[in-house]
């Protein structure tokens, strides 16, 4: 009999944190610990899919990102094509949807054509979906749709009293897959970090103490079984 928890938890967002912290740890370069993290998101793609989560949403670039040093943020551009021409492909053999989420007029077009085709390649497969949020910021994300309402009311081909959550959430760049179960944060921090704003309203929360590149299956398998202890209430007493 396997000893792996029964598991209530579908939608499973995480903010992948302390990559630069594990180099460090490990007296090795900043960029080695983004490319060990990038190792440990696809062990997390495969644990989840066999552990019976079927929405996966990793914070892996963020807008603050930019403002890091050019160097760091060419190696992560570096390492995002790589990822992009090769692990997804192993990921994508699994069966799996693969979405991209974020600000996509940041990134260079050859990054953002990659992304099109993975999306493309992907949409009919019907295991696990991966939503990777690259170049994202929930603010950002808010705003445009309030812009792209907004200019639908103004040519009057929608109504202010049309306009309610479900209406709104359709403007998201999440408005395909549901609304996280819950979020987890690694590395001991204990911040949401412009970071699915809306969509995380009712969700529950967890901080795990391992950096990024630390995490594994074990660790995965120990928020399943601390979800499902949770009673969920959604606002109501």
């Amino acid at each position: 009999m396997s000893n792996e928890p029964t598991n209530k938890l579908k939608h499973l967002a995480i903010i992948m944190d302390g990559n630069r912290r594990w180099a460090k740890k490990h007296n090795l370069p900043t960029a080695a610990g983004h490319r060990k993290g990038a190792e440990t998101l696809e062990q997390v793609c495969r644990d989840a899919k066999e552990l019976g989560i079927k929405y996966l949403t990793l914070y892996a670039f963020s807008t603050e990102n930019w403002q890091r040093d050019k160097e760091e943020v060419d190696t992560l551009m570096g390492l995002l094509r790589e990822y992009l021409k090769n692990d997804l492909q192993e990921i994508q053999k699994n069966n799996a949807r693969i979405i991209f989420i974020g600000e996509r007029q940041m990134l260079d077009i050859d990054i953002v054509e990659s992304m099109h085709r993975i999306e493309q390649q992907t949409s009919s497969n019907d295991g696990l979906t991966l939503c990777l949020a690259i170049s994202y910021g929930s603010r950002q994300e808010i705003l445009n749709a309030v812009r792209r309402v907004s200019k639908l009311v103004k040519a009057e081909e929608l109504k202010v009293e049309e306009i309610d959550e479900k209406t709104f959430s359709n403007f998201l760049y999440t408005k395909d897959i549901p609304d996280p179960d819950m979020v987890v944060r690694t590395s001991g921090e204990q911040r949401i970090s412009n970071y699915l704003l809306w969509q995380i309203a009712y969700s529950e929360f967890y901080f795990s103490e391992l950096l990024w590149p630390d995490f594994n299956r074990k660790e995965l398998e120990k928020i399943i079984a601390n979800f499902n202890t949770r009673e969920r209430r959604y606002g109501k007493n």
